[in-house]
């Protein structure tokens, strides 16, 4: 199956001349959810991977269907103040701002392999704030997969240039 085809795009969302990628139409559909998943851990399989985590929301949706086909533990990775135990943070750039993410401080040992999973990669700056935070706690990202990329905005080569794999299903040019 063609996932482009079951990914919704929503003109002018959230603002004009934007094109909004909208997977819940994928995460919907149980054959091609099925097949996002397999093909996001594809390249993994055989690999000791310990744990997934994913970028908050649908990172949760995505990372935990992979964690689980991976057989790794998962890790919540949430905006500022939505965490209930002791947490590390890191803080990022935003168009107009800034922005902090979270994790529990336990969530990853020292040396624990993860991959990161998220919906999209655009600009990059949320999964870069992501990397920094899990190997300031401790971990090995062993790869960033995403089901979207739009390269014009050059966040798989962001990452790249931190030294992380990066892996999409799916690239749509412009924004």
């Amino acid at each position: 199956m063609d996932l482009k085809t079951v990914v919704r795009t929503i003109p002018d969302y959230p603002k004009a001349g934007i094109m909004f990628r909208d997977i819940t139409t994928l995460l919907g559909d149980a054959r091609a959810f099925r097949q996002a998943v397999d093909e996001l851990v594809q390249p993994f399989a055989g690999q000791k991977i310990d744990k997934v985590a994913g970028i908050e929301a649908r990172g949760f949706i995505l990372g935990g269907a992979c964690a689980h086909q991976l057989s790794a533990g998962f890790v919540p990775l949430r905006k500022k103040g939505k965490l209930p135990h002791k947490t590390i943070a890191v803080e990022y750039a935003l168009e107009y701002g800034t922005d902090a993410m979270e994790m529990h401080e336990d969530a990853c040992l020292a040396g624990e392999r993860v991959l990161l999973i998220d919906d999209l990669i655009a600009t990059g700056g949320t999964a870069e704030a992501a990397i920094k935070l899990l190997r300031q706690g401790g971990a090995v990202v062993e790869g960033a997969c995403f089901v979207i990329d739009l390269p014009e905005l050059g966040g798989a080569a962001r990452l790249k240039a931190m030294g992380v794999p990066v892996s999409s299903l799916i690239a749509f040019e412009g924004h």
